[in-house]
C-alpha cells in the first residue's frame, strides 16, 4: 500500500450534524438497505417515473450473485448494472466500519466478500447478468451493457473495504477482473478498441493508484478515457459484427452518442452534454488522471466542464440534470425547477469531481460548490428516518402534477422506499460516512494544509494536528486550534464561507486583519500551536438568477449559512405561486418535533386575493393582495410531514 496515497485523511468527525447523519447510515440505512438487497425488507419498490420496463418487483442482488455461484437457481432479474448496488453497499459499509468498527457489520461485508470470490469466473469476469443470461455477450454490447461500471463499483469497494479492515481479498478479486479486462481491452488485433458506455472504471482506476502506487492502474483509465469518441461509430460497430456473428438480438437499437459522451473525444467535451452523472463521472476521472499525469491539456478540459456546470448549468441547491429525456444536461441556462431532473447521483457526482479538482487548484470556489451539494442537492436526497429516498431533487413541487401529468411523473412529492433503479440510496449511503474526505486537503510535500468546510472535526496530518469546534447557533464563533508536531515550519489555509460577514480574527488571543486570498486566510505554524478565534455574523442571503434563466426571473431564494430554504405547504397556505415575498426576512432558531433543531426564515409576503371567476380566462382587473407571513425551512428538510406543495424560488414583491 503507498501510505503517501491514502484517499482518506485521518479525519475524526465530531460535527453534531454529521455525527447524526452517519448514525442513521450505521443504524438505520444499512441494515434497512441489507434487507432490500436481500428481498427480506416489506416495501413497495417503485419506479423512479412512469416506465413499464423498470423492474419494480424486487432488488434480487443478493440472489443474482448466488445463481451466478452457482449456489442457486434462477434467473438473473434486475437491471443489467444490479450489481453494483451489493458493491456501494460494501463501500457504505465499510467506511460506515471506519468510522465507528462493528463486528455484526464485519460479518456482513466478509460474507459478501466470499460470495463475490465464489461469484467471480476462472478467468477474473464478474457480471452476474452476463454470466448467468447471456454469456456469448460478455463485451459485446458495451452501450448497455455497464460491465465495466460495476468493475469501477467494485474497485471502489475493494478499496474502502481494505482501508477500513486491512482486507486485500477484494482487492485481489478486482486484480483478477482487472486482468481480464486487460486482456480484452486495447487498440491490439482481436481486442476491444472502446469504452464502456457508462463511465465509472475510469475514476475507480484513478482511486485504485492512489491506494497502491501501482501506476498500471492510471494507464489503464488514460486508455478508457483517450479511447471514447475516438469511433464514433464503435458502438454500432459491435452490433454489426454482434449480427454477422449470430449473437444479436431484437431490433438494432438507436445509440445516442451525446447520451454517452462518446460523440467526440474527450479532451474536445468542453461542456456538459448528455447523462449527467456519466458526465461528472468521466469529468471527476479526467481531472484524477491528468492530475497524476500532469497531464495539462486533460486538465484544462476538465475545468471547462466544470466551469460550464457551475456558471451556465447548475441548480442554486448545487443539482445538475436539467430533463428526465436522458437524464441529462440540455444547454445554457436551461434550468426548470419543476421538471428538472437533479438526481441524488448526479449531485454526488458534481462533488466528487469537484473535490477531485481542487488537487490542482486550491481555490474557494471548489469548496463553496461542495459546500453547496452536501448540505443542499445531496441530503435532500434522504428523509430524516433514513429510509425514504428521492431519486430526483427538485425545486418546485405540486402533488397534483405529479400524479396527473405524465410529463412529471419522476417528481415525487414524497420519498419512496426504493425504487427499481437503485442507485441513489446507496450512493448516498456511501457518501455520508466518507464525508472526513471532503473537509481538509494536504500537499504532497506536507507543508501546506487547507481547511475547506467548517465541519467540527480533528485532522491528525504529517507536521499538525487541526481541530475545529464551531458554534453557529448561539455564539456565531469558530476556533481553530492548530498544533505543530514535527517542529516543521507549515502553511495553514482557512477558508472563510462567502455566507459570513462582518468577520473578526483573533490569533492566540490577539486581533488580526482578516487578509484573504482566494477564499482563505493564511498562517504560518511554526512551533508549538495556535489558537485562532473568529467571531461573525450569519445574515440571511437573498439570491436573484441569471436573467437567461427564464423560471427564475423575477424570483428570489433564500440561503442560511450554507442551506438554501424552501417554502413548504406544510408551514404555510397552499397555492406558494401566489405569494409574492416583500420585506426582510428574519431567521429564527427552533427545535421542530419532525425536523429537530433548524433555523427558520420568516419573510414578510403579499398573497394574491384568489377569486373564482366564471370563465377560464377574463379581461384584466387589478389584483388585490392579502398580508401574509411565508416560512421557510431548509431545503434537504421537506417532505418529511405532510404531502403537499414546496417551493425554492419564490416571487419578489420589492422592498
Amino acid at each position: 500500500m503507498n501510505d503517501n496515497g491514502k484517499i482518506f485523511s485521518p479525519v475524526h468527525v465530531t460535527s453534531p450534524f454529521w455525527e447524526k447523519y452517519m448514525e442513521i447510515v450505521k443504524e438505520k440505512m444499512l441494515p434497512f438497505q441489507w434487507d432490500i438487497l436481500n428481498d427480506k425488507a416489506t416495501v413497495k419498490i417503485e419506479s423512479e417515473r412512469d416506465d413499464v420496463n423498470i423492474p419494480t418487483e424486487k432488488s434480487h442482488v443478493i440472489a443474482n450473485f448466488l445463481i451466478a455461484a452457482g449456489k442457486k437457481e434462477g434467473n438473473h432479474y434486475g437491471w443489467l448494472f444490479q450489481d453494483s448496488d451489493l458493491y456501494k453497499w460494501i463501500e457504505a459499509a465499510a467506511n460506515t466500519y471506519r468510522v465507528k468498527p462493528d463486528e455484526h457489520l464485519l460479518t456482513l461485508m466478509e460474507t459478501c466478500v466470499e460470495l463475490i470470490e465464489e461469484a467471480q469466473d476462472a478467468d477474473g469476469y464478474l457480471s452476474t447478468f452476463y454470466q448467468i443470461e447471456k454469456p456469448q455477450l460478455k463485451f459485446r454490447r458495451l452501450m448497455e451493457s455497464h460491465e465495466l461500471y460495476c468493475a469501477g463499483h467494485l474497485i471502489e469497494a475493494a478499496v474502502a473495504y481494505a482501508e477500513a479492515t486491512g482486507d486485500l481479498r477484494l482487492i485481489a478479486v478486482s486484480d483478477r477482473f482487472i486482468a481480464c479486462i486487460k486482456k480484452a481491452f486495447g487498440p491490439n488485433e482481436g481486442q476491444i478498441n472502446g469504452a464502456d458506455g457508462h463511465q465509472e472504471i475510469e475514476l475507480a482506476l484513478v482511486r485504485l493508484y492512489e491506494f497502491t502506487g501501482n501506476k498500471n492502474y492510471l494507464d489503464l483509465s488514460y486508455y478508457f478515457l483517450n479511447v471514447r469518441g475516438q469511433d464514433p461509430d464503435f458502438y454500432h460497430k459491435q452490433l454489426l459484427e454482434n449480427e454477422k456473428n449470430g449473437i444479436h438480438e431484437g431490433h438494432m437499437p438507436h445509440i445516442d452518442l451525446v447520451y454517452l459522451q462518446a460523440h467526440k473525444p474527450v479532451i474536445e467535451q468542453l461542456e456538459p452534454r448528455g447523462h449527467a452523472v456519466r458526465m461528472v463521472y468521466m469529468a471527476q476521472a479526467m481531472a484524477g488522471t491528468a492530475y497524476y499525469l500532469n497531464d495539462s491539456a486533460l486538465l484544462n478540459a476538465a475545468k471547462k466542464i466544470w466551469e460550464s456546470i457551475v456558471s451556465k448549468r447548475m441548480y442554486i441547491t448545487g443539482g445538475i440534470g436539467s430533463t428526465v429525456r436522458g437524464e441529462a444536461f440540455t444547454y445554457d441556462y436551461d434550468l426548470p425547477t419543476d421538471t428538472m431532473y437533479c438526481e441524488t447521483c448526479a449531485a454526488i457526482g458534481l462533488l466528487n469531481f469537484t473535490s477531485v479538482l481542487q488537487k490542482s487548484d486550491k481555490n474557494n470556489a471548489y469548496a463553496d460548490i461542495m459546500e453547496r451539494v452536501l448540505y443542499n442537492s445531496m441530503i435532500s436526497g434522504m428523509s430524516l428516518d433514513g429510509e425514504h429516498f428521492f431519486y430526483v431533487n427538485p425545486l418546485e413541487v405540486d402533488p397534483e402534477a405529479s400524479l396527473k401529468n405524465p410529463d412529471k411523473s419522476h417528481v415525487k412529492a414524497t420519498r419512496p422506499s426504493w425504487f427499481g433503479c437503485a442507485c441513489c440510496p446507496p450512493n448516498l449511503a456511501r457518501t455520508i460516512p466518507a464525508i472526513q474526505r471532503y473537509i481538509y486537503d494536504e500537499s504532497e510535500d506536507t507543508k501546506r494544509i487547507w481547511i475547506n468546510q467548517w465541519i467540527d472535526s480533528t485532522g491528525a496530518f504529517e507536521n499538525a494536528i487541526l481541530q475545529q469546534q464551531h458554534d453557529f447557533r448561539n455564539k456565531k464563533e469558530s476556533t481553530f486550534t492548530i498544533t505543530n508536531t514535527n517542529d516543521l515550519e507549515t502553511e495553514i489555509f482557512i477558508r472563510i464561507p462567502y455566507w459570513l460577514d462582518n468577520v473578526s480574527v483573533w490569533v492566540n488571543g490577539e486581533e488580526k486583519v482578516l487578509e484573504i486570498t482566494d477564499g482563505y486566510f493564511k498562517l504560518i505554524l511554526f512551533s508549538n500551536s495556535i489558537e485562532v478565534r473568529l467571531t461573525y455574523n450569519m445574515p440571511v442571503l437573498k439570491w436573484q438568477a441569471n436573467p437567461n434563466v427564464k423560471s427564475a426571473y423575477g424570483k428570489i431564494a433564500f440561503q442560511k449559512g450554507p442551506f438554501i430554504y424552501a417554502a413548504e405547504e406544510s408551514d404555510n397556505e397552499s397555492a406558494l405561486h401566489l405569494y409574492h415575498v416583500k420585506g426582510e426576512p428574519v431567521a429564527i432558531d427552533i427545535e421542530d418535533e419532525v425536523l429537530g433543531p433548524i433555523s427558520v426564515i420568516d419573510v414578510p409576503a403579499q398573497k394574491l386575493e384568489q377569486t373564482e371567476p366564471s370563465s377560464l380566462y377574463y379581461l384584466y382587473q387589478k389584483p388585490g393582495y392579502l398580508e401574509k407571513n411565508l416560512r421557510l425551512i431548509p431545503y434537504y428538510c421537506w417532505a418529511n410531514r405532510d404531502t403537499g406543495e414546496m417551493r425554492v424560488w419564490l416571487n419578489d414583491g420589492g422592498e
